[in-house]
């Protein structure tokens, strides 16, 4: 049976490989308003976020292009600490993630605080950010000055403005247990969370509210 699961899994991978197509390039010539919304709807209901691209231009201009190019459809949050973080960020598509995680951001200055509500990205050392983000559940004070790798805080770049309660309604059974084999959603999809973290909520899709 497990080799059979695992030949279905190969299959299924192969085919959405051939089929899907990495974003247009344009894409990262898109330059942010200095405030928009957008707005995610979820496996739970919907969530409106408001950027502003005054608390970290380089991050505020990544979200609205993976916004923009429907990066986040059909995305897991994998990691759901109701007192702490829920994050998010690998695309349900190989090609997204293959075009996307390569072309990681500079590092830019943290002008706001961790405060409930507010949306940072996720990196590990100097210039990794990329695309996988985290939402605030509680004032995290200790990641404004939290420092990996030489590098200091985590920079919110947008806040929850409606929604926060649809996110305490996400499945966290498995808390921050399936961030730590990510590598794996990047490999396989969600094809494979989905056998080993069954119920995981997602994004269903992602828009910029005109």
């Amino acid at each position: 049976m497990r080799k059979f699961f695992v030949a279905v899994l190969c299959l299924i991978i192969s085919c959405s490989i051939a089929s899907a197509q990495a974003p247009d390039m344009s894409v990262l010539l898109l330059k942010a308003p200095d405030n928009y919304r957008a707005i995610f709807k979820t496996t739970k209901g919907e969530i409106i976020i408001e950027a502003n691209r005054s608390w970290g231009p380089i991050g505020a201009d990544r979200l609205y292009q993976l916004i923009a190019s429907g990066f986040f459809s059909n995305a897991i949050f994998f990691r759901v600490e109701k007192n702490y973080v829920i994050q998010f960020g690998v695309s349900g598509s190989y090609e997204d993630n293959r075009f996307w995680d390569p072309k990681k951001l500079r590092d830019e200055p943290a002008k706001q605080k961790n405060t409930k509500g507010t949306i940072s990205f996720v990196r590990a050392g100097a210039n990794s950010r990329a695309t996988q983000l985290f939402i605030n559940m509680t004032d995290n004070s200790k990641l404004d000055t939290a420092t990996r790798n030489g590098v200091k805080g985590f920079v919110p770049i947008a806040k929850v403005i409606k929604g926060m309660e649809i996110l305490l309604q996400l499945n966290n059974r498995y808390g921050k247990k399936p961030a730590a084999i990510q590598d794996s959603l990047y490999k396989y999809g969600n094809v494979y969370f989905d056998k080993q973290f069954p119920g995981l909520d997602k994004i269903l899709y992602a828009s910029i509210i005109k």
